[in-house]
């Protein structure tokens, strides 16, 4: 197995230290001085290299750390919708490579909710179970149940049709299925980071029917309300202590979650006209809103007419402190946005070879119409700011994958640790 890598990038002593072994160490990889290996191991950025590096020889494996320690946040995989059997396909939408992990987890009765850090946010549909799991390490968390939201007053397995009773924000009390509820009743779920790196992780869930924002911390049993961010809800980011929730006008809500019951300021900006779903992302130096705007059409594929809602434009915004405002922006340069049910992302294309700047990746999460098995077709694309138009991903194209149509795919970035 060959290791294609520009050592020229390597510090000169290791330089020194490569011209210097013997033709028999040119000759024989796996005899490598360890401390050689380890150093060179920690200048690879990209978790397949990693992998592989490891995988050359036993020597190799054992030079270096399964869990890596300077990986840079990876590129995000395509997770694909889930066929009969245990294992999940996820795509690498640059250079098509499918990798298949085997995730149980993930069952036909489950639907994941959030993809954030490397972690998957799963629901079950049979119980009010909520865990995490990693893909890659097969690590799992479970998180306070269903039933330990504040607005959950009644699990009852055997009210065949009813199980739940819940409580909505006006007070009202009605009844939900086991479906209804994996399905409509949680939104999105974000961390603030890894649990496998900070043990002290917090964990921020958006409900779906009532607006409310909900908040747990590791070691804890039940989900607390912020009752002051109530209606932010359109999508939320976790930056330096912080969680930022946005609401559907634009404005913000921070929200500090460390202490004993939750603070709340606000970013008050001018009320953002139209769109239909807003995004929060933070990059390096800023925080950017993007407004999606939807349409309903008509698709004939597969021999029927649907009605189906497709992406048409993409509109973005850079926060402006004095004033507060938000600013609009034709040009992201470098930068790359990943938009859906994952943990809103941007990245800089040029840290990746064969992507490009200046897009928009994103996949369908319009919650209001696409549960329950809609037919059509997956939302999901990237669209191009130079010129505002929408392609679809090679990996993932428009009316493929007909028997695997849900749930539709999410952004998921692989994270060993």
């Amino acid at each position: 197995m060959s290791v294609d890598h520009d050592w020229s990038e390597l510090p000169p002593e290791l330089h020194h230290d490569l011209s210097e072994l013997s033709p028999e160490l040119h000759r024989d990889w796996s005899e490598l001085p360890p401390e050689l290996l380890h150093t060179i191991a920690n200048y690879l950025i990209n978790l397949t290299d990693y992998l592989h590096f490891r995988a050359v020889c036993s020597t190799w494996r054992s030079s270096t750390p399964a869990t890596p320690i300077n990986l840079h946040c990876q590129l995000p995989w395509l997770m694909l919708p889930k066929n009969r059997s245990n294992r999940r396909g996820f795509i690498n939408f640059v250079d098509n490579k499918l990798h298949f992990l085997n995730l149980p987890e993930a069952s036909n009765r489950r639907r994941r909710c959030g993809s954030s850090h490397g972690w998957l946010i799963i629901v079950d549909e049979s119980s009010p179970l909520i865990l995490m799991i990693n893909p890659i390490t097969k690590v799992t968390f479970n998180l306070p149940p269903v039933t330990q939201f504040p607005n959950v007053l009644n699990f009852d397995f055997y009210s065949v049709g009813r199980e739940y009773t819940v409580r909505s924000s006006d007070g009202e009390v009605y009844t939900r299925n086991l479906k209804e509820m994996c399905d409509l009743f949680i939104r999105k779920v974000v961390i603030s980071s890894s649990p496998s790196r900070d043990p002290n992780f917090i964990v921020m869930a958006i409900l779906n029917e009532t607006g409310e924002l909900a908040y747990c911390k590791n070691g804890e049993n039940l989900w607390n309300f912020i009752d002051e961010a109530r209606f932010y809800a359109e999508d939320v980011i976790y930056f330096e202590g912080l969680f930022y929730a946005v609401h559907k006008s634009g404005e913000i809500a921070v929200c500090d979650v460390t202490g004993d019951s939750p603070s709340v300021s606000f970013i008050e900006t001018p009320r953002q006209i139209g769109g239909d779903m807003q995004y929060l992302v933070r990059t390096n130096d800023e925080f950017l809103l993007v407004t999606r705007y939807l349409e309903l059409d008509l698709d004939a594929a597969y021999h029927q007419l649907d009605v189906v809602y497709k992406t048409v434009e993409f509109c973005v915004f850079r926060l402006v402190l004095e004033g507060p405002r938000w600013e609009k922006i034709n040009c992201l340069g470098d930068k790359m946005l990943f938009l859906g049910e994952n943990s809103s992302l941007a990245l800089l294309a040029s840290d990746f070879p064969g992507c490009v700047g200046n897009r928009i990746y994103f996949t369908d999460d319009y919650c209001e119409a696409n549960y329950d098995g809609v037919n059509g077709n997956h939302d999901l694309g990237y669209y191009k700011l130079e010129d505002g138009s929408i392609e679809a991903l090679s990996c993932y194209p428009r009316n493929s994958h007909s028997m695997l149509r849900w749930p539709p795919p999410i952004w998921f970035t692989p994270n060993p640790c």
